[in-house]
């Protein structure tokens, strides 16, 4: 299978979106929320602890400068529908995958480790936002499902539970699931368990024989990598306010670490 990657783009095709606009419709889905950037645009993360959101490693970093955002400049909108969140949560840290190079440039070799943890300032302690579990990577033909947010649908998220992984290749699945602007890193859901849980994140779109498709990264090694980052203090903090100086463990090696974007 011969992939072609290219960014995002506003044409999207039909293929079963349902709106999660309102309380009955989204609440199995409200640990999924949109993540305010620099306030110039926004990533889909999602809740997997009290403290941590999974997204994807480029909507860290500034398109046109290649520049990672200060996480004061983030803020997660847990549940975020029609102006208002269940929570709202600034970011205290974030860790990118080890092995994420940002350099603007969309490949399958990016998109592998197109992966990031964030740390928020506060857990998110509310018995209506519960975090997701994460579980091992579908096989080919599994049905998984994507919640996102979008350019298009920037004021609530929308579920499409009928999608499927087409293929696995090199640490990468293509998947047949219906991504815009806005829908990096956006969770992938399998309901194998009879429960949902994040498999994958979105990455890019791609084109397949004249088919496009979205592209996500596997999860397994990769949260192992990035919890393993936390613990070990690595990443990169809130910039101090003028005047105060911080030492932070680990963040001169993610300066030059990050990958590419379409967020």
């Amino acid at each position: 299978m011969v992939l072609m990657v290219f960014p995002f783009t506003a044409a999207a095709q039909d293929t079963g979106l349902k709106s999660l606009d309102t309380s009955d419709a989204g609440r199995e889905w409200m640990a999924v929320g949109r993540l305010d950037v620099n306030g110039a645009g926004f990533c889909t993360g999602a809740l997997i602890a009290p403290n941590l959101v999974l997204t994807a490693a480029h909507c860290m970093f500034d398109k046109s400068t290649k520049q990672r955002y200060d996480p004061a400049q983030m803020e997660f909108l847990a549940g975020w529908r029609r102006g208002r969140a269940s929570a709202y949560r600034n970011i205290r840290r974030a860790v990118v995958h080890p092995d994420y190079v940002y350099d603007g440039v969309v490949s399958t070799e990016r998109v592998r480790n197109d992966v990031a943890l964030l740390e928020l300032e506060q857990p998110i302690r509310n018995t209506t936002v519960i975090p997701f579990e994460t579980g091992s990577r579908p096989q080919k033909g599994e049905d998984v499902g994507v919640v996102s947010y979008a350019q298009d649908r920037a004021e609530a998220p929308s579920l499409q539970k009928v999608c499927s992984v087409m293929a696995r290749q090199q640490g990468v699945l293509v998947m047949s699931c219906d991504v815009d602007f806005g829908s990096s890193g956006a969770p992938i859901f399998s309901f194998s368990q009879g429960r949902p849980q994040i498999v994958s994140v979105v990455s890019a779109k791609a084109e397949v024989q004249g088919d496009r498709v979205a592209l996500g990264t596997t999860l397994e090694e990769s949260l192992v990598l990035l919890r393993a980052e936390l613990a070990a203090g690595h990443g990169f903090h809130q910039d101090p306010p003028p005047g105060v100086s911080r030492i932070t463990v680990g963040g001169k090696r993610n300066e030059t670490g990050a990958k590419f974007v379409r967020p």
